[in-house]
């Protein structure tokens, strides 16, 4: 998968298009990103005696979208991401855009 945690992306399908922010987790069984602030769900959550007093409720959380649905974002501009060699031997992802190294 081309896209990492704490990577900034940029939401190209779905109903939050055009939001962008950081991705907290990558699951990459299900090829799933979960993104800061973005496919906000609400969840409800019981009072449990664990939880140390906490109380029921209901949650705003961010749910995972797929990885197709979201692109690298450079200079403010969605990129796709592409892998080059280095001399050393190290493999490095690079912008398809400009070449730049990510």
């Amino acid at each position: 998968m081309k896209i990492k945690k704490g990577d900034e992306v940029v939401v190209i399908a779905g109903k939050d298009k055009g939001a962008t922010g950081r991705v907290l987790r990558v699951d990459l069984q299900r090829e799933r990103v979960v993104v800061e602030g973005v496919n906000m769900i609400t969840k409800n959550i019981k009072a449990d005696a664990q939880r140390a007093g906490k109380e029921s409720g209901q949650v705003k959380v961010e749910a995972a979208l797929h990885v197709s649905n979201v692109a690298l974002v450079e200079d403010g501009k969605p990129v796709r991401v592409g892998y080059r060699l280095n001399e050393d031997g190290s493999k490095v992802r690079i912008s398809r855009r400009s070449g730049k190294e990510i």
